[in-house]
């Protein structure tokens, strides 16, 4: 590695398009340090900064081998990097932009939130008391099979009566219930 240390960047830029991997190293010893300060001045932040650099030497590697340069190699390693800089800034605004909106969106929200949350708590306390409300049989069999999700047949041998019966008295508990409640239980209890 010591006799790459002394060519010059056009050469090793030349080695490592000729599949050289040693040239490639040497260029990446060379630029990788000067190039995350000067990332770094414009970041301040360490982690992105290496992030970026290794970013641009992963590109350099898988594109370095068909590289046509108009300028020097440091000049084309900086305007990439200063793209990639740029790129990342937009990115944190667009994700900033986001935030900030997606906050307002809450804060505005926050009432209705709440008001939804008062007029649920009301709805079902409507529900249980006309629940509560039913024929004693009636309610015992609605509450198993809309509250334990049990079955009809799964009731009938728990009431000790037949299927149908469970059928009818399900059939007259939504009767009544829509009846009382009327069109809001309507999606609640098919």
């Amino acid at each position: 590695m010591d006799s790459y240390k002394n060519l010059p960047d056009t050469e090793l830029l030349a080695l490592f398009q000729n599949g050289d991997r040693k040239a490639y190293e040497q260029i990446y010893y060379r630029y990788w340090a000067i190039l995350f300060q000067h990332c770094r001045k414009m970041l301040h932040n360490d982690e992105e900064s290496k992030d970026l650099v290794q970013d641009l030497f992963s590109l350099f590697w898988l594109e370095g081998k068909e590289l046509v340069l108009k300028t020097s190699l440091s000049a084309y390693l900086y305007t990439v990097l200063r793209y990639k800089v740029f790129n990342l800034i937009d990115k944190n605004k667009v994700r900033v932009d986001y935030l900030s909106s997606l906050q307002s969106f809450i804060e505005s929200n926050e009432s209705s939130t709440t008001d939804h949350m008062i007029r649920e708590k009301q709805m079902k306390e409507l529900i249980e008391k006309e629940i509560a409300s039913l024929p004693e049989k009636m309610r015992e069999v609605f509450e198993l099979s809309r509250k334990a999700n049990l079955s009809y047949k799964e009731i009938a041998a728990e009431q000790n009566i037949t299927d149908n019966t469970v059928k009818k008295q399900m059939n007259n508990a939504l009767k009544i219930l829509r009846s009382k409640l009327g069109t809001i239980l309507f999606g609640l209890f098919p």
